[in-house]
């Protein structure tokens, strides 16, 4: 489990240190920061994929992903006795993302490279320095697995570093590139941990969406992240999953309902029956609120939990009458995963926060910059930057 998520100078988040639980549910008003919470860990996600680089250009590359604030606020700009001002950026660009689990740490710092004549990928950013160490605080003698620039050492049996890689390109992570099971095992367990995180944004339904029609089924122990495969992963639930749990979850919100899978010539569809319906509907004919609540069961009863699962208001288009019941499935999945929901919803975030172990993170601003209402420097875990 993920204990402390750390981001520094992406967007709004200039320095953002926050605990993580087994259920954390983010909230905020808008412009508040979470989308930009949401973004940084998908991006620290990302760089197990190798497309962390590709998705920070999407953006609009590192500078506009930056921190676009003052490197430093006078106390005398935040008392109001003069106007917030900047100046030219006097230390290195360094856009940092890292976490700390319950037995490996990581930590990414981008930057720009150093300027080559005849390119014009001189504002492509560059990996400076991969850190994976033992336990929660960053300290050099606890690393494990060390790159910095194109070099990469890992610890050997003895505890002596041994050079597994000298030209590992700049736009490249560790992660994706060098996970040895021999010489970096660390690597290779960090990875696979990572590319395990499941992110659900928002459920396509409109009628052309790929969740209405009939697929060819096969085993699907995940839903996709446009649900296309539904039919196929209720039907898995039902075989090799938690029946029970979800025959209880569509009852939970639609009570004296029931959802069957149908196969013809090789196709998956759902039915959906309901007193008062004198036929069952196909998952084509669902309204928008119902097919997507559908779509939330089978992607929280995986019969796969991951390490982690992220969502990102799940409350879009739902009615508020079954954001209760949603927010009980979710309480019953982080019995078995660390989950992460973004939320706007005061019925959801009522919900969540009934659960004994919740960690609530109510984020504000403060000249701009995000920061978790209530965490004091006192009370946020403790985390270390390693230096470039």
């Amino acid at each position: 489990m993920l204990r402390t998520l750390a981001v520094a100078n992406y967007r709004s988040l200039k320095a953002l240190v926050t605990p993580l639980g087994q259920l954390n549910v983010v909230t905020g008003p808008n412009g508040s920061g979470k989308s930009n919470l949401y973004r940084g860990l998908r991006l620290l996600a990302e760089t197990a994929h190798g497309t962390a680089i590709e998705s920070l250009a999407s953006e609009g590359g590192i500078e506009s992903a930056l921190w676009a604030g003052p490197e430093r606020l006078a106390a005398s700009a935040k008392r109001g006795e003069h106007p917030v001002q900047g100046g030219p950026r006097r230390g290195p660009v360094q856009l940092r993302f890292g976490f700390a689990g319950e037995d490996f740490s990581y930590a990414i710092d981008l930057g720009l490279p150093t300027p080559v004549p005849r390119t014009m990928f001189g504002k492509d950013p560059e990996i400076k320095r991969e850190v994976i160490w033992r336990g929660g605080v960053w300290h050099s003698q606890r690393a494990v697995v060390d790159r910095r620039g194109a070099v990469v050492q890992a610890r050997d049996d003895n505890g002596r570093w041994q050079v597994i890689e000298q030209h590992l390109p700049a736009y490249d992570s560790m992660l994706a590139r060098l996970a040895d099971p021999e010489r970096a095992p660390e690597a290779l367990l960090l990875r696979e941990r990572i590319r395990s995180w499941r992110f659900y944004d928002h459920f396509r339904t409109d009628h052309a969406s790929p969740a209405r029609q009939a697929q060819v089924g096969v085993r699907t122990p995940v839903l996709g992240n446009d649900g296309r495969d539904l039919a196929a992963a209720w039907r898995t639930i039902m075989e090799i999953g938690d029946d029970e749990a979800l025959r209880n979850a569509v009852a939970d919100a639609f009570p004296g309902a029931a959802v069957e899978v149908h196969e013809e010539g090789g196709r998956f569809r759902l039915s959906f029956s309901q007193h008062g319906l004198l036929r069952p509907l196909s998952q084509a004919e669902l309204s928008d609120g119902t097919l997507r609540y559908l779509l939330w069961i089978a992607a929280l009863l995986t019969p796969r939990p991951p390490s982690l699962m992220v969502l990102n208001e799940p409350e879009t288009s739902l009615h508020p009458e079954l954001l209760p019941p949603l927010g009980r499935l979710m309480r019953e999945c982080a019995k078995n995963t660390q989950v992460w929901v973004t939320s706007h919803a005061a019925s959801l975030i009522e919900t969540l926060t009934l659960a004994d172990e919740v960690n609530h993170i109510e984020l504000g601003k403060d000249f701009s910059e995000t920061r978790v209402i209530g965490l004091g420097p006192l009370d946020a875990p403790a985390w270390r930057w390693p230096a470039r």
